[in-house]
């Protein structure tokens, strides 16, 4: 891979920022490659979290009628509007994305358009901002996010696998998980600590399986990992007896990795069944 593409990493007085995780892309050849895995239309409603100093924006920019960015840094809204102002397509929301309402980016446009998300997304608030947009996955077509390698392993991760577990399920069950492409370090500046993956989640049109009740199926997944390395039996405890597990279907002698996501399912619809528990409203 080439790096000689590569353009200026920091805004004159403007240094990357921890508190913000910021880690600016800088390889021109990775940005090419990002814009077309993403390959948007003219009409696209795009939104990109964290553009930052705006390399992957200018890729993106180029492609579409209008492009939202979502920016908590207020000190790069300046730099942004210097550098694409003149394009009259750029609309910036200095918000921070784990509180922002991203429905409201579709409103005055046709009915059926929905979000395209894109992001290089802070490692610090990667799965927390991935589960506020699953929350909203009803207005969105598909995101495209760069993350730490390890974190699209856990969101990609099927039974089994050593990284499975409450991300991956929880994810998989509201969207289509892609890997598509690592990024190294000396992509960025600063060179962050770990590999970069691109993956694509796109949300389901149809759920492959369902539940009345996915909060309770939320925290089903999250009390079995929290004890990953024992039986069902003894990680549901709280929540349902062994004899209970054998009458949803499920054996209680396995451990949380070993069943799927259909089996999370269907342990979740027998609580409901059973009285115990019932659906949010």
């Amino acid at each position: 891979m080439t790096h000689s593409g590569k353009t200026a990493g920091i805004v004159e007085g403007h240094r990357a920022r921890k508190r913000f995780g910021q880690n600016f892309l800088s390889d021109q050849g990775i940005i090419d490659n990002i814009v077309s895995a993403i390959a948007p239309g003219s009409e696209d409603l795009l939104v990109e979290i964290g553009p930052g100093l705006g390399a992957l924006t200018a890729g993106l920019i180029e492609r579409v009628d209008q492009l939202h960015v979502v920016e908590l840094d207020k000190d790069l809204i300046p730099f942004l509007i210097a550098k694409f102002e003149h394009t009259g397509k750029l609309r910036i929301h200095q918000a921070d994305a784990l509180q922002f309402d991203f429905s409201q980016l579709r409103e005055g446009g046709a009915a059926d358009s929905k979000l395209r998300v894109v992001g290089n997304l802070p490692y610090n608030i990667s799965t927390p901002l991935i589960f506020h947009l699953i929350d909203q996955a009803h207005h969105i077509q598909d995101m495209h996010f760069m993350l730490q390698k390890e974190v699209v392993e856990r969101l990609a991760a099927g039974v089994g696998d050593k990284a499975y577990g409450r991300l991956g399920i929880m994810v998989q069950y509201f969207c289509q998980v892609e890997p598509l492409f690592e990024v190294p370090p000396e992509s960025f500046n600063p060179p962050p600590k770990v590999n970069s993956a691109i993956v694509k989640l796109t949300p389901h049109d149809r759920l492959p399986v369902a539940t009345r009740d996915p909060g309770l199926l939320r925290t089903l997944v999250t009390q079995a990992f929290s004890m990953r390395r024992k039986t069902l039996r003894n990680a549901l405890k709280p929540l349902i007896s062994a004899d209970q597990l054998e009458a949803a279907g499920v054996s209680p002698s396995l451990r949380p990795e070993q069943i799927s996501l259909a089996d999370y399912v269907l342990i979740t619809e027998y609580l409901i069944d059973s009285g115990t528990y019932h659906p949010e409203k």
